[in-house]
């Protein structure tokens, strides 16, 4: 299971101990959202070796978990998402698109370049039948974002569980593909695995249902890896030789 986390410098806590602190808490990896926490994959040169950001490879090495270069678009409307779509797609393994009102929910889930689309709920858009569908058809994952449940209190609780409620229903019933996250900024805010599991279940949230989406992150990894090799062609699609019956 993964979790997708904010690292310094949009976060309070450097990559290197959001993965200790994940693998120490039972993570087969993280997902690392902030765009300069990272080095992108293949990069060299440019700042010298105390300022540039570390490479994931060097930190799975390290912290002996999985550690995924992503980046967390926040745009103020569909257009200026799409140029840093088109920036970021080929840099980063994941790409996520903060949603969060109704342009920017509808242009993430038709946008086959998006891999989740994060928070749709968390602004004044909504998320409905249609654009469940969407996200369905373009394997698009919704984020459910767990962490008001962990760290709100008060109405501020009460509605964002409302929305996780909703959403839920919506995403489940049309099957749309999902992921589940803390999103913490600090590693002081990560939970084990069990213990989100436990509070979502508290609140009605099929275990199970949860352990898929903290799985789904690392999925999507995965197959992003393998689309980026120079094997993959298309899907079921590979370039290589061929053997030949003898």
């Amino acid at each position: 299971m993964y979790e997708a986390v904010h690292a310094h410098p949009d976060g309070d806590t450097t990559v290197a101990r959001h993965a200790a602190t994940a693998a120490r808490y039972g993570y087969d990896g993280i997902v690392v959202r902030t765009r300069d926490a990272l080095a992108p994959a293949g990069e060299n040169g440019g700042a010298s070796a105390a300022d540039r950001p570390p490479e994931a490879a060097a930190l799975r090495e390290e912290c002996g978990i999985d550690v995924v270069d992503a980046v967390e678009i926040d745009a103020d409307n569909a257009t200026s998402a799409s140029g840093a779509v088109g920036n970021y797609r080929s840099d980063r393994t994941i790409v996520a698109l903060v949603g969060g009102d109704d342009g920017l929910n509808r242009f993430a889930v038709e946008e086959p370049r998006v891999d989740v689309l994060a928070r749709p709920m968390a602004g004044s858009g909504d998320f409905n039948h249609v654009l469940a569908k969407a996200a369905r058809d373009n394997g698009i994952h919704v984020e459910f974002d767990l962490g008001p449940l962990l760290r709100a209190s008060g109405g501020k609780r009460v509605r964002a569980l409302a929305s996780l409620r909703k959403l839920r229903e919506i995403v489940t019933y049309y099957d749309a593909p999902h992921v589940v996250s803390a999103n913490a900024r600090s590693h002081l805010a990560l939970r084990a695995p069990r213990e989100l599991v436990a509070a979502a279940e508290a609140v009605g949230f099929d275990p199970e249902w949860v352990r898929d989406g903290l799985r789904a992150w690392g999925d999507i990894a995965a197959r992003n890896r393998e689309r980026r090799s120079e094997a993959f062609i298309e899907p079921g699609v590979r370039r290589g030789r061929y053997e030949e019956d003898g």
